[in-house]
């Protein structure tokens, strides 16, 4: 078969790659510890899951708005006024099957060739292989493990030509659990504020999931609101990675193309998922609470078990659920740690390099699990690096 040329500019998510392996192993007798994949170990808490069986009872099983039915839209709306402290219109607002569709529709509808658009890097591979298949030119803006993962502010205007569209922004970010403070994100809006026609797209899934202070978004800044796209969604906060629930909130101009985008794709989100959805943003908050402080827990067990294997650096990480630790100290590229850490201690984890060239002589791993599994892995790790 001969596919389009632009398939060669499409990459992958390693992460469902290394699962697969894991999977192959484990069914062949062996034990693996999963620190792979990016998913909240907890059940989506029980009244959102009422909700959405009820709704189906209701008859939510048809097709509903492109964009989203009003119920839901409105409910984001209310919530991210709350969360970011701006005045959100729910026609603004855009409902997808997960949040992935949003940054696809808005690089399909901003990236073409002969634009640029500056990513994070390390950062989350779906950018870069985006970027690429809209016909882009990705600019990666690096990540300093130095500076506990966050990027030097000061060489970014410099990145900045006449051909650059749009800056995508990830806080806190995967895969290296740092999150910009407010002062970095005023300073990115006031050189962006300088060059007309410039946009950031503000990926905030995982905006909930913060170990101090509180969120602040870049569309918070004055000025910026309207220059701003969120993305958005309920996998991460609200343990619905299942339910494939994610949102743009766009500037009023960019709406009708990403709608567009949307009805010649997925036509819409499934209708009982989205009242799902308005029952997340508005029921209790406390198994999400819950769920936060057992994630904070869990982060302080892997990333000082982390620095105590020889060879191993970890910044502490102050959102997500992902330490990011360098194993340059080790001897190691970032596949051969992958690889011997399946192999041989028997715990899936994922190449820095996966995550850009930026991530080489780091790994992934998701705390994502128990404590117990995380403490065992560390273990195994460890073992590993000193039998080098």
């Amino acid at each position: 078969m001969t596919v389009a040329a632009r398939m060669n500019d499409l990459g992958t998510e390693s992460a469902f790659e290394v699962l697969a392996r894991a999977r192959a192993l484990e069914a062949q007798g062996q034990e693996i510890i999963h620190l792979e994949i990016g998913e909240p170990d907890f059940e989506t808490p029980q009244h959102i899951v009422e909700a959405g069986m009820k709704a189906i009872s209701d008859g939510f099983t048809h097709y509903g708005p492109t964009a989203g039915l009003p119920q839901l839209r409105e409910s984001i709306a209310r919530n991210s006024g709350e969360v970011r402290g701006t005045t959100t219109d729910p026609a603004n607002v855009v409902v997808t099957p997960g949040a992935k569709p949003i940054m696809f529709y808005v690089l399909l509808a901003l990236a073409e060739p002969g634009v640029e658009v500056i990513y994070p890097n390390p950062g989350f591979p779906i950018y870069e292989s985006m970027i690429k298949f809209s016909g882009a030119t990705p600019v990666p803006m690096q990540l300093l493990e130095d500076k506990d993962y966050h990027p030097d502010l000061e060489i970014l205007p410099g990145m900045i030509t006449d051909k650059t569209r749009l800056i995508i922004l990830n806080s806190p970010e995967n895969p290296c659990g740092s999150a910009l403070t407010k002062d970095e994100l005023e300073t990115i809006a006031n050189i962006v504020k300088e060059h007309p026609g410039l946009y950031v797209m503000a990926d905030e899934i995982y905006k909930d999931i913060l170990y101090t202070g509180e969120h602040y978004s870049i569309s918070s800044v004055p000025g910026m609101q309207e220059r701003t796209i969120i993305l958005d969604g309920f996998s991460k906060s609200y343990a619905m990675t299942g339910w494939r629930m994610g949102y743009g909130i766009l500037p009023e101009e960019l709406v009708p193309h990403i709608v567009k985008l949307a009805v010649n794709s997925v036509s819409c989100a499934a209708s009982f998922t989205q009242m799902a959805a308005v029952a997340a943003l508005e029921g209790p908050k406390d198994e999400v609470e819950a769920m936060i402080g057992e994630f904070a827990i869990r982060r302080r067990i892997i990333a000082d078990g982390l620095r105590s294997i020889p060879g191993v650096n970890c910044p502490e990480p102050e959102g997500a659920f992902y330490a990011f630790p360098s194993i340059h100290g080790t001897g190691l590229t970032s596949t051969q740690f992958e690889e011997r850490a399946m192999n041989e201690a028997g715990v899936a984890l994922l190449s820095g390099s996966a995550f850009g060239e930026y991530g080489e002589g780091y790994v992934r791993l998701s705390y994502a699990n128990s404590q117990e599994n995380i403490k065992k892995a560390i273990d195994k790790l460890d073992k590993m690096v000193r039998a080098l």
